[in-house]
């Protein structure tokens, strides 16, 4: 398992040597057959995964709701 600032990833080497990434919050995989683990950085850093994006937009939303209902 690898964790990134953003999210958390499953990575796999496959007999071939080249590389796997998964994200544990969506299940997308992020990368197939990447041969160089530099490159799994990059896309893992550019993933922008769905299920993440919901929870802050929900958190926002609630956030919002209880700074109305304070007012």
């Amino acid at each position: 398992m690898f964790f990134h600032s953003m999210g958390m990833y499953s990575r796999t080497q496959n007999e071939n040597g080249s590389y796997n990434s998964r994200c544990l919050d969506c299940f997308m995989t992020i990368a197939s057959c990447v041969e160089a683990e530099k490159e799994l950085d990059v896309r893992e850093a550019h993933h922008m995964c769905p299920e993440k994006a919901l929870a802050q937009l929900l958190a926002m939303d609630r956030a919002a709701a209880a700074h109305a209902a304070r007012n």
